[in-house]
């Protein structure tokens, strides 16, 4: 498991498969998976009960977090290639995730204020907004905001990799490149455009997508993505819904640690669409 001053970069390319699985009678489950490292690295900072809950949390989310990173990145590279099909079954994979990190704050939301407020001094100025997992995954989703990157200049290689990860094409862009080349006429400066800024919508997309919509069954892998995306931008909105609902219910208006807004900082987080015009062409469907 990659520590924060090590970011993990699935990008950098996928394991490469060996020829043969070699059959090791000394591997346990516990030596597998690491047990021993991974279950040392709950150190709560305070005597108090609940922060065990606050870190496990945490740490599992960021484990699910690596995941989808994972997926999604190699979801772009089949999509890239045209390889559609296994393409949707990792997209499928995350949002199946994203459920998984959507029920976290269900659990989280047992922390009281009160139960919260006797540890959390011993937080310092440690902030989810600090995660550089999830804002690379935000990255590659296309909520992209190099003001963002501001916040992990302490840590180089993390700078390093979202800097790099904010100029590259996000997962929207890979799918209407490969629109383009099955002949779509996406438009062209939203082929070849300055990747480290956020999408904005075209109506000339939009009308490829309604080209999909219009014929399901001719356009069907392009039809089936979409639906995929679709799903995803949902689950990721529900994901933040939940955290500002979460939030606001264990400190209210208050600040975050790291010395965000809070939920006002959350609340506007959820106003944006990751792919806007899968959502505009319901609207002429």
């Amino acid at each position: 498991m990659s520590s924060s001053n090590t970011p993990h970069d699935p990008a950098a390319g996928a394991p490469v498969a060996s020829e043969a699985v070699h059959w090791d009678p000394d591997i346990s489950y516990s030596s597998y998976l690491q047990l021993d490292r991974l279950l040392d690295c709950q150190k709560p900072r305070s005597a108090e009960h609940d922060e065990m809950l606050f870190i496990v949390i945490h740490q599992a989310s960021e484990l699910w977090i690596k995941l989808c990173i994972f997926e999604i990145e190699a979801a772009m590279r089949r999509i890239e290639a045209g390889d559609i099909g296994p393409a949707l079954k990792m997209l499928a994979r995350v949002a199946r995730i994203q459920d998984q990190l959507t029920q976290s704050w269900a659990v989280l939301s047992t922390l009281t204020p009160a139960d919260y407020g006797r540890f959390r001094d011993a937080l310092g100025q440690s902030s989810g907004f600090q995660s550089w997992q999830y804002r690379q995954l935000e990255f590659r989703l296309g909520n992209k905001h190099e003001a963002m990157i501001r916040a992990y200049r302490g840590n180089p290689s993390a700078h390093a990799l979202l800097t790099r990860v904010l100029r590259e094409p996000g997962l929207y862009d890979v799918v209407l490149k490969q629109m383009g080349r099955r002949g779509f006429a996406i438009p062209a400066e939203r082929l070849e455009r300055d990747w480290s800024l956020p999408c904005e919508p075209h109506p000339g997309v939009e009308a490829c997508w309604a080209e999909v919509y219009a014929a399901t069954e001719r356009h069907w892998e392009m039809y089936d993505l979409a639906e995929k995306l679709v799903d995803l931008d949902h689950q990721f909105q529900r994901w933040r819904f939940e955290h500002m609902k979460t939030v606001e219910r264990i400190i209210g208006y208050k600040r975050g640690t790291g010395g965000t807004s809070g939920v006002a900082y959350l609340v506007k987080a959820m106003e944006r669409r990751l792919f806007p015009e899968l959502w505009s062409v319901r609207t002429g469907l």
